[in-house]
């Protein structure tokens, strides 16, 4: 299996009074994709910032590529997509890639073969000349998912990735992600859409700041004696 790409060992996490992660442990293998699900304010979302660096741990220790975080000089190495897009919207959708392609260090040569790929993937290519302020919300986070897929990253790390976008495309997003896990690299994604989570190759579950079981669909689906995600996801809640 090789060194974990991410690795969370007893992590915990305190905004003043307020305890948002209790004794996290995650972690996330090469060449597979993890799902991170749970309800609204379970604390998807800082899991992945402090596996980023971008909160700092309370306590336990959060590593990627066996490195604890944060450290700048891994940042090349992951495609990060926020819940929040953070686009020029001044800029068209092309130089929005160009100059975030800069930003991860490729070369030049490389950046126009990487932007019209990673708008085909998500179905942008028509609109790359456009300016982002005409953009709908939905071409929004298509254009973050292809910023975050610029340069071949070793992680991905997808915070909601696939919100707003029609289901015919999601299906191609997901058919590319599985292509990124073959080819070795590694995915963290948090998704409401349960569906999706079926098709991680494990699924954290994260209920009040706890991971409550990750392991793979079927094995959390036998666990839990329900045939889907989505009841193995409500009968961990409680909910009949």
């Amino acid at each position: 299996m090789g060194q974990a790409m991410i690795d969370l060992q007893h992590l915990a996490k305190q905004f003043g009074h307020q305890t948002v992660l209790k004794d996290i442990n995650l972690t996330v293998n090469p060449g597979e994709i993890v799902g991170l699900i749970g309800p609204s304010g379970a604390g998807k979302s800082t899991v992945i910032k402090v596996a980023l660096g971008m909160e700092v741990a309370s306590g336990g220790s959060a590593k990627v590529f066996d490195t604890t975080m944060p450290n700048r000089e891994l940042l090349g190495r992951i495609g990060y997509m926020a819940q929040t897009d953070a686009l020029y919207d001044a800029l068209s959708g092309r130089e929005n890639l160009k100059f975030y392609g800069l930003m991860k260090g490729l070369a030049k040569r490389e950046i126009n073969r990487e932007v019209d790929y990673v708008a085909k993937v998500v179905d942008l290519t028509a609109d790359l000349n456009k300016r982002v302020a005409g953009y709908s919300g939905g071409m929004m986070r298509r254009l973050s998912l292809a910023i975050a897929l610029m340069g071949k990253p070793d992680l991905l790390i997808l915070d909601e990735p696939t919100v707003g976008i029609d289901p015919a495309l999601r299906r191609q997003i997901w058919a590319e992600l599985g292509r990124i896990r073959d080819e070795g690299r590694s995915i963290l994604i948090t998704t409401h859409v349960m569906d999706e989570a079926e098709l991680c190759d494990r699924v954290a579950l994260l209920l009040a700041g706890k991971v409550m079981a990750l392991d793979t669909p079927a094995a959390l689906k036998q666990h839990y004696q329900v045939a889907t995600i989505e009841d193995v996801f409500l009968k961990a809640e409680g909910v009949d």
